[in-house]
């Protein structure tokens, strides 16, 4: 009886793609296949391509999720920090808008690139949306 492997024979062949190393290189900005060369153009525009090993990224498919998981992340922070100083101290309406407001600003924008970096390094470990060198699903059969 032969062995069943997930992926069929294709994925067996191919080799292995570290999912944290990935993960880690991306959210450092840098090429999650060689992290070496950059990730990011400008503030959250990635770039077509490696420079230094030349694997492509145009066709990375992040879409909305690093701004959900920033939210996620920050709201839970800030309201924990929040209601922990509200419980020990009292600051009117004003002096928890000056402290709460830029924080939340801050920390969301502090987060937002590596956030999408880690989901693109994410994406190209599992060889998802073009990274394992097959077209997407709804690329492939179009809507009729």
């Amino acid at each position: 009886m032969e062995q069943q492997i997930f992926g069929g024979q294709a994925a067996a062949s191919t080799t292995e793609r570290p999912l944290w190393q990935a993960m880690k290189r991306g959210f450092l900005g840098r090429c999650p296949h060689c992290g070496k060369g950059r990730l990011f153009r400008a503030f959250v525009k990635t770039t077509d391509r490696c420079e230094v090993c030349g694997e492509e990224f145009h066709h990375h498919r992040a879409d909305d999720l690093p701004a959900y998981l920033v939210i996620v992340v920050v709201g839970h922070v800030v309201v924990g920090a929040f209601m922990g100083v509200e419980a020990a101290i009292m600051l009117s309406a004003w002096q928890h808008l000056a402290i709460w407001v830029p924080l939340t600003i801050l920390f969301s924008l502090a987060l937002l690139q590596p956030t999408k970096g880690a989901v693109v390094g994410l994406q190209w470990a599992l060889r998802m949306h073009g990274f394992g060198g097959h077209r997407d699903e709804l690329e492939t059969h179009p809507e009729q």
